[in-house]
């Protein structure tokens, strides 16, 4: 009989599944330019990216804008915001009133540019529009079950974790946090846990886990779930690992550098004009097996931690995936791109990605 999924996966699939469909969403809703397909039948917009940016930026930026240090209190998180300001969504400049030759950045003013408004009008209405799609598809007790089980668990979780995926940072890692504030007036304003759409309520969950993940690990969770957990001493071809990762080939690309770099992994050709296979090395094996041993001892520790509250999470998650609690058909079946929207054009995934690959590249759940 299959093992149980890993209690991370679970949450994983839920909110990367609710990303993807959001973002189908949000790309046949407002204007906006790609690379490949330049404007959108609704106009030019700005650079299409991914709900996080909409909840690590747009979400808490007002008319008047505020400083840079603001948003990232009101976030709790950092976001891209060179890259924020280069797809159009912000401007950014000292304030007039600053006399200061060089202004630290902190203190800088991040305003929405007029596209970036349209942007932030069009997202306010789209996860609450698909948690009422889910419940049509998967049942109103249960996500409504769902929602109950997460916000038990939200409730017991320190009020400084954001409520989104954090941008990854070197080695994928998840804890790129600002600073935490120093003067009680600084902490960030807590909302009524009550108030938490289910994406939010989901990456708060997966956040703290993979916060308790790292303190503990040399290696992110995000490449040792996504990566590390398909790879085998025998040999994978690259190619194929977008494929069983569910994670896009640039991700893939990142971390094979990065463990070939750290000696846990082997990349070589197969033959003369044959596929690239890439190997686990000893050193990789040791830490794909102290990933899997890791997971464990955490869902156990969170197990006494919050007692039935993790019982009746997994369960919730489990319904999801039908009777087998392993199968992603109906979570894969919402996220398919409908026509027109980038995602069309792209190999229907097989599984969706083992944690959340947000990359600095627009924030997309899949490191697309």
């Amino acid at each position: 009989m299959d093992e149980p999924l890993p209690f991370s996966a679970l949450l994983s699939f839920t909110l990367v599944a609710f990303t993807i469909e959001t973002d189908n969403a949000a790309e046949s809703l407002m204007p906006h330019t790609t690379t490949r397909h330049g404007k959108s039948a609704a106009g030019r917009g700005p650079w299409l990216t991914s709900m996080v940016i909409w909840l690590n930026c747009l979400k808490h930026l007002p008319e008047e804008g505020i400083t840079v240090r603001e948003l990232e209190r009101r976030a709790r998180t950092g976001t891209n915001l060179n890259g924020m300001m280069r797809w159009g969504y912000i401007f950014m400049a000292p304030s007039p009133m600053d006399t200061r030759a060089k202004p630290p950045l902190t203190d800088w003013i991040v305003k929405l540019t007029a596209p970036g408004k349209v942007a932030k009008k069009a997202w306010e209405t789209l996860p609450a529009a698909i948690e009422r799609r889910w419940e049509k598809r998967f049942g109103w007790e249960e996500i409504e079950e769902l929602r109950a089980a997460l916000r038990a668990v939200v409730a017991e979780l320190p009020s400084t974790l954001p409520n989104c995926m954090p941008i990854l940072g070197f080695g994928f890692s998840i804890k790129q946090e600002p600073d935490k504030p120093s003067r009680a007036e600084d902490a960030p304003t807590l909302e009524p846990v009550e108030s938490l759409m289910l994406p939010e309520l989901l990456a708060r969950v997966l956040v703290a886990f993979a916060f308790e993940f790292e303190d503990l690990s040399k290696l992110s969770l995000a490449l040792c779930a996504n990566v590390l957990r398909v790879m085998n001493e025998k040999g994978v071809r690259v190619r194929d690992l977008p494929v069983l990762s569910g994670v896009s080939k640039e991700a893939i690309a990142m971390a094979l550098g990065f463990m070939g770099k750290r000696g846990l992994a082997l990349e070589e050709q197969e033959g003369a004009g044959k596929a690239r296979v890439v190997k686990l090395t000893p050193k990789g094996r040791v830490a794909q097996l102290g990933y899997q041993r890791l997971e464990s001892e955490i869902v156990t520790r969170w197990e006494l931690r919050f007692g039935w509250r993790i019982a009746d999470l997994r369960e919730a998650l489990e319904r999801l995936l039908g009777d087998s609690r392993r199968d992603q058909t109906e979570l894969l079946k919402g996220s398919e791109a409908p026509k027109g929207c980038w995602r069309a054009e792209l190999p229907k995934p097989e599984t969706l990605p083992w944690f959340p690959m947000v990359l600095h590249r627009g924030g997309y759940p899949d490191g697309s």
